[in-house]
């Protein structure tokens, strides 16, 4: 088994590999196309195969052969000035679990200085698109996440502002995604050491956002006038008061769960999506609240009736970062905070009739600063990151927090104690003597949820990994809805490319076959009809030996058509349970999946087509998703071909 820390830096060689071995795979442009629209070609082949099955191949994946349990832990080091350290030695840091000593296994430090380039991404033709993604395969990767569903407006702009600054100051090399959370994840800019590309993400994608589970979307500061505060100032009984307190206090509680359930399913999704690059991520959080614990509230009459117990949700969440080697950094985007009853767009009428309020108002600003500052302090110390709050320089603490999570030594260790019963165990990092003795500061994260992926309820509780599943993403079922979602991250658990031209220059008014239109947004003709023709690297998928011998799995292949909003337009695809004899499952590793079909989109107006391969075995994913803006000026895809023989002969590599 492996700790989630461990398994990308061990993969990360074979990513590389397999990127080049997916662009070395028959170029979709020199194919011929001789198979039937909408048919998946190793099903096809499946069929005409009568040989008789041989020896399995063995797959070019990677594989891990061993009992042994790892934990990685990153360790950010500090001088009393805030600046990282370099040049300890493994004996400088001592590292124990539960108070048990551990046998560091592998030591290694990492400097913001050590910018290795990334691997070029070759030429790819014109309407050629892929989900690979060109990083370094040992550096630091750095996410800003724009919580817009948290944050009011005002401060979204403050914050807007603040990151322009930075990006134009960014240490060079230093590669930034950019990613913003309503009620979901959306990705706005990828991996990119560009600062042009930055800067333009910045100004032009970050448009301030309402949202509708806040008190105060906008962020006057206002007090907002409720029906209990109308019914005490016109003299209403103190129960029917009370009772309607109560009925206010209940409904925000209700609102604040939305927010923490939709905040804790984006930090979900991206932790899937960020565990398929090596090494370390920082993720950069800013927002305007951290709704993670609902405390009682004891100025109703039932304090206890606004409590949600989150415990299950944000272990499941910290180990899911966990395992994608993800390091939070909290920043607060309301920056220096001042007391509401203190702002100028207050009347302070209510203090009037009810002089009481004053001081409670001030004990709730106080608790609710408590509240989410613990918050911020306990996601930055279960995932190794540090929080920020108290502040308006966001620029300079977005860089303070790359900077940390850039410098750090990774300490790896095999736990002594291999009874993974769930339980919580700490881990703690301490200074030798003579580091100790230069005022050093350590920043890790504190521990991990021992729960064994072969016991648990859902593979991704887990923030250990299991040799079967090393390589493998959890299989969360909002992930695998959140997948094909327009604007969300692209997942790249599986390798794929994908070639889109239009069929004709001209509209026509036939849908094309096994199209399937959303009757809650009809189509109507005119329509664009496009050739959609995919390949996939065969290794990433799951499939295993049958008992007579073949080789099989179910694949299941969507094309989701999307507007300008979001709204799904139009849906193809197909699901197939594959079976192949062995040496037919040897052709498809040398050519990859491949499919071909034809989708049509309205023959005006900007459409997103997002493609998507699904191993429903192991629930990996790969992604790609196109502008049909950035096609339709390309020539026409090759004539569609006769149709084939009736035992046609499977097609040579």
């Amino acid at each position: 088994m492996y700790a989630a820390g461990v398994i990308q830096p061990l993969l990360s060689p074979y990513r590389l590999e397999a990127a080049a071995r997916m662009f070395a795979l028959p170029r979709l442009d020199s194919l011929k196309l001789t198979l039937p629209s909408c048919c998946l070609w190793l099903l096809t082949t499946s069929l005409a195969a009568q040989s008789t099955p041989s020896q399995t191949p063995s797959p070019a994946t990677p594989t891990i052969r061993t009992g042994t349990q790892l934990v990685i832990v990153d360790v950010s080091v500090s001088d009393h000035n805030g600046n990282p350290v370099h040049g300890l030695k493994q004996g400088d840091l001592i590292l124990t679990e539960d108070k048990t000593p551990q046998d560091v296994r592998h030591f290694e430090e990492h400097s913001a200085s050590d910018k290795p380039a990334g691997p070029q991404m070759p030429a790819m033709p014109p309407g050629m698109f892929t989900n690979y993604t060109a990083v370094p395969a040992d550096s630091t990767l750095n996410v800003l996440l724009i919580d817009t569903l948290n944050t009011p407006m005002k401060d979204q702009s403050f914050l807007r502002d603040q990151l322009t600054q930075y990006v134009k100051k960014a240490a060079p090399g230093t590669h930034i995604a950019i990613f913003g959370m309503s009620t979901r994840l959306y990705l706005l800019q990828g991996f990119t050491a560009d600062p042009e590309m930055l800067k333009d993400a910045v100004e032009h994608k970050l448009i301030p956002r309402a949202s509708s589970l806040l008190d105060d979307p906008v962020g006057t500061g206002a007090d907002a006038t409720n029906m209990s505060d109308i019914a005490s100032d016109s003299g209403a009984p103190t129960e029917v008061v009370a009772n309607l307190q109560q009925f206010e206090a209940e409904q925000e509680s209700v609102q604040t769960q939305f927010r923490v359930r939709f905040t804790l399913d984006a930090f979900n999704a991206l932790a899937h999506y960020l565990q398929g690059f090596p090494g370390r991520k920082n993720l950069i959080w800013f927002s305007g609240s951290f709704p993670l614990s609902l405390s009682p509230n004891p100025d109703i009459s039932d304090p206890f009736a606004v409590i949600a117990d989150m415990e299950e949700e944000f272990r499941e969440t910290t180990n899911l970062l966990t395992r994608a080697q993800v390091s939070v950094f909290p920043v607060d985007a309301r920056g220096l905070m001042t007391l509401p009853s203190m702002s100028a767009a207050n009347s302070g009428s209510k203090y009037v009739t009810n002089p009481k309020a004053f001081g409670a108002d001030i004990q709730k600003f106080s608790q609710s600063q408590f509240d989410e500052h613990s918050t911020m302090d306990q996601m930055a110390d279960a995932t190794g990151g540090k929080a920020f709050y108290n502040t308006n320089g966001l620029s300079d603490a977005t860089a303070k927090a790359i900077e940390s999570g850039s410098n750090y030594y990774t300490l790896t260790y095999s736990p002594s104690n291999h009874e993974w019963n769930g339980k919580y165990r700490s881990i703690k990092v301490a200074l030798s003597d003579a580091a100790r003795a230069q005022g050093l500061t350590l920043t890790y994260r504190r521990g991990y949820y021992a729960l064994s992926p072969d016991n648990a309820k859902k593979p991704e509780q887990s923030a250990v990994v299991s040799e079967a599943v090393a390589a493998a993403p959890g299989s969360a079922s909002n992930y695998a809805r959140l997948a094909m979602q327009r604007g969300a991250p692209t997942p790249h658990d599986i390798l794929i490319k994908v070639r889109v031209l239009p069929v004709s220059d001209k509209p026509d008014d036939t849908l094309a076959t096994g199209n399937v239109v959303n009757p809650a947004k009809p189509l109507k003709p005119p329509y664009r009809r496009y050739q959609v023709d995919l390949v996939a690297l065969t290794q990433d998928f799951a499939f295993t030996k049958n008992a007579d011998g073949t080789i099989g799995d179910t694949i299941e292949v969507k094309l989701n058509l999307y507007d300008t909003d979001g709204n799904l337009l139009n849906v193809a695809g197909q699901t197939a349970q594959i079976k192949l004899p062995a040496d037919k499952f040897k052709l498809l590793l040398q050519n990859g999946l491949q499919y071909h079909t034809q989708l049509s989109t309205p023959a005006k107006g900007e459409t997103f087509l997002r493609i998507g391969v699904h191993d429903l075995s192991s629930n990996r994913f790969g992604v790609v998703e196109i502008p049909t803006s950035r096609i339709s000026h390309l020539p026409p895809a090759p004539a569609a071909p006769p149709p084939p023989a009736s035992n046609p002969a499977p097609p040579k590599p």
